[in-house]
């Protein structure tokens, strides 16, 4: 369960490994929200192991602010658990979604 940082250049994508759920939404919130404020605003979610609505809602919030930035939050490779909620719930347009991630 752990969160880094990858350069990309001058950008940094933020990392997320393990869950990405209710239990840790407290803990993530101002990471998704650091990351929604960069120059260049991407998380990368292939670590993800677990995702649920608290989760969706966490990036929905993350894409939000990096809007009205004027930017967009890339997710970068999502794993299967994101992808599959995102597939469910049809959000998969409401995120620009890279597959390659920032290393």
């Amino acid at each position: 369960m752990n969160i880094g940082a990858e350069s990309q250049g001058t950008a940094v994508a933020f990392a997320i490994e393990g869950e990405l759920t209710i239990y840790r939404a407290a803990e993530l919130k101002p990471v998704l929200l650091e990351a929604a404020a960069g120059e260049a605003p991407a998380v990368d979610l292939s670590q993800v192991t677990e995702f649920d609505s608290a989760g969706l809602q966490l990036l929905l919030v993350a894409a939000r602010e990096a809007q009205r930035e004027g930017r967009q939050l890339q997710l970068l490779a999502p794993s299967a658990p994101v992808r599959e909620v995102l597939a469910m719930l049809d959000m998969e347009d409401r995120f620009t979604i890279v597959e390659g991630t920032a290393a």
